[in-house]
């Protein structure tokens, strides 16, 4: 690889860093030919992308950007073959890791994953970052937890606007 080629590659995979807010270290080295095609067909269909990177340029590519994000603890899993499982969900890679190994075995493993500033290390974290819910997911929750004491206090109101609306029609009655 030429140091032109080199420089593109750190451009390009910048420019990915910084716009993919997670992003998941995986050894695919002892997944045959076939296994690392069906793993990218999946992650394609489901909207995460893949790529293998060299240790040296991705770490490059990683200093380049803001102290802020927290990148220095995931240095050091980059030993090895890496493959980047780049998403704008948290837990969608985890997903897809999951599912695809519940088809075809224990690969790929799962080196470290990136998830806003946090750094989640080895391969038993894998159903934790799989649980994980997406952003969608809670803001649907607020919504219905903030919906909740809203609907509460408007069914009681109309409750008791009936009972009261009663009441004064028998006082009325009564008073004829």
């Amino acid at each position: 690889m030429t140091r032109a080629e080199k420089a593109t590659a750190i451009e390009e995979l910048k420019e990915q860093f910084s716009t993919s807010p997670f992003f998941y270290l995986t050894d695919s080295s002892s997944m045959t030919v076939e296994q690392i095609s069906n793993l990218r067909r999946l992650c394609f269909a489901k909207g995460v992308q893949i790529k293998v990177v060299k240790n040296t340029l991705a770490i490059k590519a990683l200093e380049a950007q803001d102290e802020s994000k927290g990148y220095g603890p995931i240095f050091d899993a980059f030993k090895g073959n890496t493959a980047i499982m780049f998403s704008e969900t948290a837990n969608l890679p985890g997903k897809i890791l999951k599912e695809f190994r519940d088809k075809d075995g224990t690969k790929p493993v799962l080196k470290a994953a990136y998830i806003d500033t946090d750094v989640f290390f080895g391969d038993d974290k894998l159903k934790e970052l799989s649980a994980l819910k997406s952003k969608e997911d809670l803001i649907g929750e607020v919504i219905s937890l903030l919906q909740s004491p809203a609907k509460n206090v408007i069914s009681s109101l109309k409750s008791g606007g009936s009972t009261l609306s009663g009441l004064l029609k028998a006082l009325e009655q009564r008073g004829e």
